[in-house]
């Protein structure tokens, strides 16, 4: 890990040699990156964050969980880090949210197209019945919304298939997304249950679901740790 120069701000979007840790401008606490969010200033003058640590000029860093955006917000911690008078949006915890969400649906949906994804109740039901494809399925997804029998019915089925196979056992169940989010990210219409199957894409679109996650649970669990559940 590189040296911190300015424990305020960074020199710029993340590169291979880039620090690993930063400073959280509202905690003081050091934390890995995972665990951050990063924010710049746009061209417009205006705050916004960079979810995906790619967007030019230097960054500033919070921790991953809407309080800690919120209070930056209000003890106008943005313009103190960027050393200069910025616009803040009011609405930056709720913005950063959907920016969060958009993040992971984008992702969820290169891996659709990438056919890493396998949607609707039965054929997901049929993917953890056959031993071959269950052994490929890195994830459940089910919308924030669905119903609570259904979702019972799969996660159960994954719990009864870890003592067949112990890699089931860490198979993550993901809520994060709506019904509608579902739709637009995969092209269907009344998503709700589907199986998040094994590859590159996959794996994006597991960390940043899980940056979604830890944003909205952190508060909740005082912890900025994984939000997803576990079938085990």
């Amino acid at each position: 890990m590189l040296a911190l120069a300015d424990p305020e701000l960074d020199s710029g979007p993340r590169t291979e040699k880039s620090a690993t840790t930063r400073m959280c401008a509202v905690s003081r606490e050091v934390r890995p990156i995972d665990e951050l969010i990063r924010f710049v200033v746009a061209p417009t003058g205006e705050v916004v964050a960079d979810v995906k640590r790619k967007l030019p000029g230097r960054g500033m860093w919070v921790t991953a969980s809407r309080q800690a955006v919120a209070e930056a917000v209000r003890r106008h911690q943005f313009s103190r880090g960027f050393k200069r008078e910025v616009r803040v949006p009011p609405t930056l915890a709720d913005d950063t949210d959907a920016l969060l969400a958009r993040s992971a649906s984008e992702a969820l949906a290169i891996a659709a197209k990438a056919g890493q994804v396998i949607c609707g109740f039965a054929k997901v039901e049929s993917a953890l019945r056959d031993r071959r494809v269950r052994n490929t399925v890195q994830a459940l997804i089910h919308a924030r919304e669905g119903g609570a029998d259904g979702i019972r019915k799969l996660d159960t089925l994954v719990g009864q298939n870890a003592g067949i196979n112990r890699e089931s056992e860490r198979i993550p169940i993901i809520t994060a997304l709506t019904s509608v989010e579902l739709d637009l990210a995969l092209t269907r219409s009344n998503v709700i249950h589907a199986a998040l199957l094994a590859g590159p894409a996959s794996k994006t679109f597991l960390s940043r679901s899980q940056t979604l996650v830890r944003y909205r649970m952190a508060d909740a669990d005082k912890t900025a740790g994984i939000g997803t559940k576990n079938s085990d």
